[in-house]
């Protein structure tokens, strides 16, 4: 059974914002957040390749494994989860999928996405409700979920200390959190270079004689533009592992520890996903989505067995957090 919070209904605003809510924005963080979430909200799966197949339920229960104790992954499932700055419902959705959780709820700033995760989570079939709530104030009582999780939120958050205090908080003894997704200071550089230079060379290419159609409508480029002006806004933090162990630490968790992934599989999967935001949905096909795929996932390895060996853990895109609320 699926429940929305009526707020989701009464707050969502326009999903596309204008030009004088974007300025507006660049003023009041959490007025960011919402105007730009709110405007992915509808096109956010599609537009970071999201499903809630096999693919997807791998790759989120690959994240969880690989920061999680094997033994406590023997003791599976966890009865309530929460996910935190939930999106559409992308890893709590699919984690319950892959049996980590019993039921859950789902939280985001964002009415339009709470709105998507909640839908999302009622066409699974699975047992989970949504609020729209603040990640500095979660609107549950203490000792109220076994699990927590995030994935690529708490950068988003302006205070991340005082959201994790909030986190153990509703965690009942002995819980624990699981956060994914989050960018590195290096990470972020370099992925953040690759997007850029891509986008340029293709607008650039695509205005040579021939290949007009395989440029998006200038309407489309230009609501791209807005948007991707208010995703400076919302990317509030960037991580150095240690300084993120050490906010969980004085968030009150115990057994904190950090892991990140993504070196060369980032180089690639930056300028792949920019690209595939200019040309127009349905005309790069299947040969390209399984090479994207399959790349990915062919330098993923890579970077687990060989340059997780030798490269600095700061320097990977992601890393990820958990820790446990004491008994």
């Amino acid at each position: 059974m699926t429940e929305i919070n009526t707020a989701a209904d009464e707050l969502a605003p326009n999903p596309h914002a204008t030009a004088e809510q974007v300025e507006a924005a660049r003023h009041d963080t959490k007025l960011a957040q919402v105007l730009y979430h709110d405007w992915e909200a509808e096109s956010y799966d599609d537009k970071w390749s999201i499903s809630y197949d096999q693919r997807c339920i791998d790759y989120a229960r690959g994240r969880f494994d690989a920061i999680v104790p094997t033994d406590e992954l023997r003791t599976l499932p966890y009865d309530r989860a929460l996910e935190l700055g939930c999106g559409t419902g992308f890893f709590l959705l699919n984690l319950i999928q892959a049996g980590v959780a019993r039921r859950g709820s789902v939280t985001d700033l964002s009415p339009g996405m709470v709105k998507v995760a909640t839908r999302n989570g009622q066409s699974l079939g699975l047992d989970v409700d949504g609020r729209v709530a603040d990640a500095e104030g979660i609107p549950y009582d203490d000792n109220t979920f076994d699990l927590v999780v995030g994935h690529a939120v708490l950068h988003h958050i302006p205070d991340v200390e005082l959201s994790l205090r909030e986190v153990v908080r509703v965690l009942k003894p002995g819980g624990r959190f699981v956060f994914a997704g989050e960018p590195t200071t290096v990470g972020n550089a370099y992925a953040r270079r690759l997007a850029d230079l891509t986008w340029k060379a293709t607008v650039r290419a695509m205005q040579l004689p021939g290949l007009s159609s395989w440029r998006r409508p200038q309407a489309e480029l230009d609501e791209n533009s807005r948007a991707a002006a208010l995703e400076w806004i919302v990317d509030l933090h960037t991580f150095e592992p240690a300084d993120l162990e050490q906010m969980a630490a004085n968030a009150g968790a115990v057994q904190v520890r950090t892991a990140s992934e993504e070196f060369t599989a980032a180089m690639l999967g930056w300028p792949v996903r920019t690209f595939e935001s200019t040309v127009p949905p349905g005309k790069l096909g299947w040969g390209w989505a399984k090479f994207a795929f399959n790349g990915w996932t062919t330098l993923s390895w890579v970077d687990a067995n060989i340059w997780r060996r030798v490269v600095p853990k700061g320097w990977f895109y992601n890393v990820m957090i958990t820790g446990v609320k004491p008994s």
